[in-house]
């Protein structure tokens, strides 16, 4: 079950990937009407939200740019940002690394109960580095779908 779930990290991250690879600067930057963010957002704050969820909770060191929390925090939009946010590739670079990075710290972590439960919003409650992965999987392919619809609406 642990090689399927490293696997499933993986094969996500690289659908969100190659969603982008081939978009331009000013494409991941358009906020189409109706909407608050722009596919840069979505990617960061993915990297945001996985960082925390694989390291922040588990207490292993965050690799997270200190801006990351007002660029592409809960709340936070383009509109907003008064500091130059990453490039397309920087990010990618960033969201490949990541899977890796979580793969290797917390390979035989999985079960093992985390200092804070975070308890969502639903009502689910993450007790565990392998409920708090799985679940973070669930969030990114909310954000592909985001992305998907503005490259449908503004690219």
């Amino acid at each position: 079950m642990k090689e399927f779930l490293f696997n499933q990290l993986k094969v996500v991250r690289s659908n969100t990937i190659n969603e982008v690879k081939e978009l331009s600067e000013s494409q991941v930057d358009t906020i189409p009407e109706g909407f608050n963010n722009n596919i840069r957002w979505n990617l960061g704050h993915v990297y945001l939200v996985q960082e925390r969820f694989a390291f922040g909770f588990t207490q292993e060191p965050m690799q997270m740019p200190d801006e990351f929390t007002d660029l592409f925090g809960k709340d936070s939009k383009p509109s907003d940002w008064k500091v130059q946010p990453p490039t397309l590739p920087e990010l990618i670079k960033m969201l490949e690394d990541q899977t890796s990075r979580i793969k290797e710290k917390l390979n035989n972590r999985l079960d093992e109960a985390v200092v804070n439960p975070l308890s969502m919003p639903s009502g689910l409650t993450l007790k565990t580095i392998g409920e708090f992965l799985t679940f973070s999987m669930y969030h990114e392919g909310m954000h592909v779908q985001t992305i998907r619809m503005l490259k449908r609406f503004g690219t």
